[in-house]
């Protein structure tokens, strides 16, 4: 998210440099840099949604800073709008406002705080009231939608159901939704994509001058993943996925009034808003032990106070009231935290403790796992740890009923599909030889136990050395390393064929999947030595580049044996920012020659932008200008 620092500072009498504001930021918790302009561009951990604007990052600023918001709003009585609206989905959307608002042909050029959004941010305009809910969302943190109200029936309904609709968005994208997507729904057709985005049928055009506009609530749960499932890039949804404040609505329509008074002569204003589900809100009691005894501090009573007063939060009858954009408030361990964000984690003195050691013994099914996962990346796999819930529901799926994706709420009965994802993912970054390996627990609604399984996906080169660069994974390959897992039953090797994936490689994928309950003596792990082994030269993540790499070979000539040492050395060790890796890929002896061949792959890759031919150049120079250095080395063709 992008905020101008001169917009918070309009807010800020003292007017702190941009310094000083951002190292408050990083104090809070808010990630950020400062790119072009002065431009903040906030990294919010997922809970913080309420500081996703002006208004949220200013509350959080006030424990630092005297601030004051925006608070000039529309102050005259709205009359009440006849509609004829059904939620037929109330624990999805408990509290909703629509106001209708005429207004004059005439609008002025913009001018203020909407003329500052746009020039600051370097933001395309759309229409009017598009352009003042863009700007109210980016005040406030709460989105709102415009229809065009000459579009809109007095009859309409909000629904949560299993049919499929076919829908075309405002920008003119056509989708079908399906599944429990939370749609407005008038005459049949879906007009919103509640909490994502509007319909095109209904959106307001640079004519609108009559609209209806929408204030809601909804349950964060019914909004995550829906911007993903449909490819819809939209920043109601990244807000409303957060959390909003359910009690705000009529103060933000006010809000959007006083900005439309300014730029136009209204006719008429109406108001529609009804809350479903009675809340409260949410309090917890205090207790200053128990604040310090979390944080290790001794904090008095009236400063816990004054830090709290300062967040937005209440004291009453010794009981702290959380302000309702705080949805992520829940316990005395979540006060702390603001506590502890206030004086600066780096300000809590350090105590040093000890954790006493717990003799742990492991038992014979685990240290044998061990040894089977060390026997895999011995020879050249890598083990992955995928997500155990999925999106694809089979026939003897178990269904969660409260996952923490609603777009992933199975349990996974294999663990193929993830780990055909794994090999898909980097053979798009260009990798040649794959070989991964998963073991996991997957789950079956008709069977009680959860069996533990080891899936193994490889497909390209056997490996880089000179032994096996030239070398393709086959069945027999794979099947020759399992010799060693003794198993009750025959191992079910599989060739998954490239058909229906989303792949451009030619090399076979092969696949097996063994129940660890079948191998044989797997209560014994003498099957696998009996002591865990330890992996020489074990590798660890790095993180894998966006960018596509770039290979160059330099074939070596060497007349004297003991300059090959020498040549491998200084090759092997050759370091270059944009070096990823370097192997030996070919090697050969020719006796009567007294000679040594000897081949070098030399792959190239940027972590911040595409590389380019004179980059490559360059580096290569320098290799081949250190290695012909040493006497009786060649590069043939040179």
């Amino acid at each position: 998210m992008k905020i101008a620092y001169k917009h918070l500072i309009d807010f800020i009498p003292s007017k702190p440099s941009i310094d000083d504001v951002s190292k408050k930021f990083f104090q809070l918790g808010h990630e950020h840099e400062i790119i072009k302009d002065n431009i903040f561009d906030m990294e919010l951990t997922p809970n913080r949604g309420d500081c996703l604007s002006i208004n949220g990052l200013l509350r959080d600023l006030a424990v630092f800073f005297e601030v004051k918001l925006a608070d000039e709003i529309y102050q005259k009585e709205f009359k009440t709008l006849k509609l004829d609206f059904v939620n037929n989905a109330p624990e999805a959307c408990s509290h909703i406002a629509f106001l209708k608002v005429d207004i004059e042909e005439s609008i002025d050029s913009y001018k203020g705080c909407l003329k500052n959004y746009f020039n600051d941010l370097n933001l395309n305009k759309n229409n009017f009231f598009t352009d003042v809910s863009n700007y109210i969302s980016y005040e406030t943190g709460q989105p709102t939608h415009c229809y065009d109200s000459t579009t809109i029936n007095e009859k309409f309904t909000l629904e949560k159901n299993n049919e499929k609709y076919q829908f075309k968005t405002l920008l003119g994208k056509k989708i079908q939704l399906e599944g429990q997507s939370l749609k407005f729904i008038q005459d049949g057709n879906v007009i919103n994509l509640a909490g994502v985005v509007g319909g095109q049928n209904t959106s307001c055009t640079k004519g609108t001058r009559s609209v209806i506009v929408e204030c809601a609530f909804f349950n964060p749960e019914d909004i995550v993943g829906q911007s993903i499932k449909y490819d819809i890039n939209s920043d109601a949804a990244h807000k409303f996925e957060r959390g909003v404040d359910p009690f705000c609505h009529e103060q933000i329509l006010r809000r959007f009034v006083k900005i439309v008074e300014d730029h136009a002569v209204i006719k008429n204003i109406e108001i529609f808003q009804k809350d479903y589900i009675d809340r409260a809100l949410f309090s917890i009691p205090f207790d200053q032990e128990i604040i310090n005894n979390i944080l290790g501090t001794s904090i008095n009573e009236k400063e816990i106070e004054e830090y709290l007063l300062k967040l937005g939060f209440n004291i009453l009858d010794n009981e702290i009231i959380v302000p309702s954009f705080r949805s992520d408030i829940k316990t005395l361990n979540d006060i702390a935290e603001e506590i502890a964000r206030v004086i600066g984690y780096n300000n809590i003195v350090a105590e040093s403790f000890k954790i006493p050691e717990i003799a742990f013994e492991k038992n014979n099914k685990h240290l044998f796992e061990l040894n089977l996962k060390n026997l895999l990346i011995e020879q050249g796999f890598f083990e992955v740890i995928n997500n155990p819930f999925v999106s694809v529901k089979e026939t003897n799926s178990i269904k969660l009923d409260n996952p923490l994706d609603s777009n992933k709420k199975y349990l996974r009965t294999n663990l193929k599909h993830s780990l055909v994802e794994n090999l898909l993912y980097n053979e798009r970054r260009q990798k040649d030889s794959l070989k991964f390996f998963e073991i996991s627990n997957i789950y079956n609604s008709e069977d009680s136990v959860n069996n533990r399984t080891l899936g193994i996906i490889c497909t390209g080169r056997v490996g880089r050395s000179y032994l096996n660069f030239s070398k393709k994974i086959d069945a027999n390959y794979l099947l020759k390393i399992l010799e060693k897992i003794p198993s009750n039953n025959p191992l079910n090797l599989i060739e998954i064929s490239r058909n229906s994936l989303d792949t451009k490689s030619k090399s076979k994928i092969f696949y097996l999947e063994i129940d660890l309950n079948t191998i044989k003596d797997c209560e014994q792990p003498l099957t696998l030595n009996a002591t865990i082994k330890k992996v020489a030269n074990f590798k660890k993540y790095k993180s894998i580049s966006e960018y596509p790499c770039s290979t160059r070979d330099l074939s070596f000539s060497i007349k004297k044996e003991e300059k090959y040492y020498e040549l491998q050395e200084l090759i092997l060790n050759f370091k270059d920012d944009l070096i990823k890796d370097i192997f030996i890929f070919d090697f050969f002896i020719n006796e009567k020659k007294q000679e040594i061949k000897l081949a070098f792959r030399f792959i190239f890759q940027s972590h911040v932008s595409t590389i380019t031919e004179p980059e490559i150049n360059i580096v290569i120079q320098k290799i081949i200008d250190s290695s012909t250095s040493i006497e009786f080395v060649e590069i043939p063709g040179l």
